[in-house]
């Protein structure tokens, strides 16, 4: 008698470039079309690429066709001196789904990927067919007044946002979170199985960092005002909602996240794990079927 290993790898996958309002934007594609069953497309989270998918798709892609993109301003995509926000990705994602995959998709994200796929669900819900959140990122409106910011909060706030926006406030702050030491010690506090945390991945964060273009991309986003409010885009969006939560996350208080989120769309479903902010790639296996199991039964596609 034979078993089956899960097909998990650790390695990317080659992929091609899509050209995109000028720019060149990377991608990876596996699987089949598969009839009655929309395709998956993957979306990493702040400083991922299309490599942080790497455990998934080579599994997913047995029962799904798979597609990973590179956000503008990261991974192996260009990095032009443009003003990143949640609009500029959202756009950018719906015209991969209709230029290039040319169908509805179950879309899924990581931390900004997540908010990223959420804005595309509530804006674009004729494209796509269900969404996938995995410790995502996003805004909620707040249900009392916010306290008032006090004198020296607002004075730290604007120091911060101009030492950003400054040429060389930013290339300081900049060369010192790009170290590969500081890149190393986030991932540990952010993975509960600290073996995960390898070179390779950490060298898979690093290697764009390096490219011409990327620190103002950093600038850009920690400077520039936040999106859509989270329960404004669910009030918008039709289509299954998944959940995935990995409760050792030291940047998001999973369960209370998550009841905020239902607040406005009770039918979700939701799963904790054993895992930290990318749950994706430290239990890939759980992760893996969780998805296939949810994609299969509430996201087939008609006709």
């Amino acid at each position: 008698m034979t078993t089956t290993t899960p097909l998990i790898s650790t390695q990317p996958i080659p992929g091609q470039f899509w050209q995109w309002r000028g720019e060149q934007i990377y991608y990876v594609t596996a699987g089949e079309s598969k009839a009655h069953r929309p395709p998956l497309l993957l979306i990493h989270g702040f400083g991922a690429s299309t490599d942080h998918w790497r455990k998934n798709i080579s599994e997913l892609s047995q029962e799904f066709q798979v597609w990973a993109i590179d956000l503008l301003g990261f991974g192996r995509a260009a990095k032009p001196a443009w003003t990143y926000s949640a609009d500029l990705w959202r756009t950018q994602i719906h015209d991969f789904i209709t230029e290039v995959i040319g169908q509805p998709v179950v879309i899924a994200g990581n931390s900004l990927g997540g908010y990223t796929a959420l804005c595309v669900a509530a804006e674009h819900p004729e494209s796509v067919a269900g969404t996938i959140l995995i410790n995502s990122a996003g805004p909620f409106t707040s249900s009392t007044h916010p306290k008032e910011p006090n004198i020296f909060q607002k004075a730290v706030g604007q120091i911060l946002t101009g030492f950003l926006r400054h040429p060389i406030g930013n290339s300081i702050l900049y060369k010192f979170v790009q170290r590969k030491s500081f890149i190393r010690n986030t991932l540990k506090k952010v993975y509960v199985d600290q073996s995960a945390v390898t070179e390779q991945l950490i060298d898979e964060i690093y290697r764009p960092s390096c490219d011409r273009g990327a620190p103002q991309v950093f600038a850009s986003v920690f400077s520039n005002q936040q999106g859509e409010k989270v329960d404004v885009l669910l009030g918008k969006m039709r289509c299954p909602l998944l959940m995935l939560w990995g409760e050792g996350d030291p940047w998001i208080d999973a369960r209370s996240r998550n009841e905020k989120f239902r607040e406005y769309y009770p039918q979700l479903q939701a799963y904790y794990l054993d895992a930290g902010h990318c749950p994706h790639d430290e239990i890939p296996t759980q992760v893996n079927a969780i998805v296939h199991n949810w994609v299969k039964e509430y996201c087939r596609t008609v006709g």
